[in-house]
């Protein structure tokens, strides 16, 4: 993947939500590392902003879930969206609205959580794929490993389940969707693990994914699971990029055991702009 350009990190939304947090909540990191503008979706959104909002290049929001929430969360891609926010995206639209209340439209790449005692993850190419996206566990106890994509499938889709909009590739449809039969769809006498094996398409997922689900019973390198853990999902990122967030008035970064006490702004900015600058060098 290309290196990306630098791109101012507002920070405001970082600082809003962490003081009333529940001590049992997860706090939930949405960072924008792609070059363009994108527009997470969640569902359900009642914890994450009513479900939908826009994330320019480089810039993150923060919210926290209770125990118990079960959901996905997305992205959506050249999207254009009115004051009353009304509008349609190329890929991952959930109808016209920019608050998801329901699941978005095929192809998209999703991130699932179950929290509980102990949480389950994983990334899902399943419905397709239309951005890179990873989640990595913080602060958590157990396996705790990064889940997600490390190539980006729109470059490498076969032709047959490419999406393309003004000659240019923007997601990658899932052959189930595009050839609707029993074996690519793992249903019929194919409903099972032990005859809904990986086929030509779905190894090609997950050479660019492999940490993330390529087929629907492609479990065993695929979910995760963490205790108490809180969530850094970065979009068009690498599972070896580290990304950082602030809770409990620390500073904490995926791939360190190491957390920060309170800090000032200044010293956070700070450290938050040098994390981004040693994920550009990656």
């Amino acid at each position: 993947m290309e290196k990306l350009k630098l791109a101012p990190l507002p920070l405001l939304c970082i600082f809003l939500l962490f003081s009333g947090s529940a001590e049992s909540a997860r706090v939930f990191t949405i960072i924008n590392q792609c070059k363009t503008v994108i527009w997470p979706a969640v569902t359900p959104g009642e914890s994450f902003g009513g479900g939908g909002f826009p994330l320019r290049p480089g810039q993150s929001m923060v919210f926290t879930a209770p125990v118990g929430w079960s959901g996905r969360i997305w992205g959506r891609t050249d999207c254009s969206f009115d004051a009353s926010g009304n509008g349609s995206c190329s890929t991952g639209s959930c109808g016209t609205l920019l608050r998801c209340g329901a699941s978005g439209a095929p192809p998209a790449s999703l991130a699932e959580f179950t929290l509980a005692a102990v949480d389950y993850y994983d990334v899902s190419l399943v419905d397709g794929f239309n951005l890179p996206m990873v989640i990595k566990p913080v602060n958590g106890q157990g396996n705790c490993s990064a889940a997600g994509c490390d190539g980006d499938l729109r470059q490498t889709c076969p032709s047959e389940l490419a999406v393309k909009t003004n000659g240019r590739t923007v997601a990658c449809r899932s052959a189930c969707d595009v050839f609707d039969t029993d074996q690519y769809c793992c249903r019929g006498q194919f409903g099972n693990p032990a005859t809904c094996q990986p086929t030509f398409y779905s190894k090609k997922f997950k050479a660019a994914c492999p940490t993330a689900y390529s087929y629907a019973y492609d479990d065993p390198t695929s979910i995760f699971t963490c205790s108490n853990a809180d969530y850094i999902i970065t979009f068009c990122s690498t599972r070896k990029q580290s990304a950082c967030s602030y809770h409990n008035n620390r500073l904490v970064c995926s791939g360190s055991s190491r957390s920060w006490p309170t800090i000032g702004m200044f010293t956070l900015t700070l450290a938050l702009l040098l994390s981004f600058l040693v994920a550009l060098q990656y």
